[in-house]
């Protein structure tokens, strides 16, 4: 059966990256899965949060947003919603998970993750976006002298697979999205380790053989991800 935008059931939304897109960043880049575009730009600050003073080690953040206008009606401008807080506290967990915060030093890089056109996979497109800025971050830090060893791990990606109409399906858009079985947003580090599954039945169960499916096809989509990251990344040596 045909997926709303004709593509195969494994088939990425054509993904583009569009670099140094901010002007006063330390690392920038505009990511676009199909119609979803996400501003991930990050920040270098002296100091770590009062918890890790004095012990050495560094720390990775993220902030999360859509625009007003981001959606097919207007959304309010908001600060903080119970929806936010989980994405952003996702981002951060994703991009901490392949940071070496000893390296890092006293340290904080803070990730901002801007919605300007949401359609589907969002947090999927700002965790790998913010990858690529995290990156760049680090390594205009190496050559300012902040840092010394590269302090990060791995490569790390995230995409979303789910059962529509019976398929399993990868990077799902809004439409496929909203009307999903299954929906799951699956973030990956380049060695195939896992960092988070978030997975749901919203209109059903669904069974071990396609839960295998849809990690196989995570897989597929994170590999392609990942190498998008190094295309885009050509200084970087991970």
């Amino acid at each position: 059966m045909p997926r709303p935008d004709g593509r195969r059931p494994n088939q990425m939304r054509p993904i583009k990256v569009t670099k140094d897109y901010l002007k006063h960043a330390e690392g920038s880049c505009l990511i676009e899965f199909g119609e979803t575009k996400v501003i991930c730009s990050a920040s270098v600050e002296e100091g770590v949060p009062p918890f890790l003073k004095g012990k050495g080690e560094g720390w990775v953040t993220a902030e999360y947003g859509m625009l007003p206008r981001s959606c097919t009606s207007r959304i309010r401008r908001e600060k903080s919603s119970g929806r936010t807080e989980e994405i952003q506290r996702l981002i951060g967990r994703s991009l901490r998970a392949v940071t070496d915060m000893a390296k890092l030093g006293e340290i904080t890089v803070r990730i901002d993750c801007d919605v300007l056109q949401g359609d589907g996979g969002t947090r999927t497109a700002a965790i790998t976006g913010g990858f690529i800025a995290l990156a760049d971050a680090i390594v205009w830090m190496r050559k300012q002298g902040k840092v010394g060893l590269l302090p990060l791990k791995d490569y790390v990606a995230a995409v979303s697979v789910g059962v529509s109409k019976g398929v399993p399906v990868l990077d799902l858009n809004y439409v496929e999205d909203s009307k999903a079985e299954v929906d799951m947003n699956i973030v990956m580090v380049g060695d195939g380790k896992f960092v988070e599954v978030q997975g749901t039945g919203e209109g059903g169960t669904f069974s071990d053989t396609q839960m295998s499916v849809l990690f196989a096809l995570a897989k597929k989509g994170i590999r392609e991800l990942i190498a998008l990251q190094k295309k885009n990344l050509p200084g970087l040596s991970l």
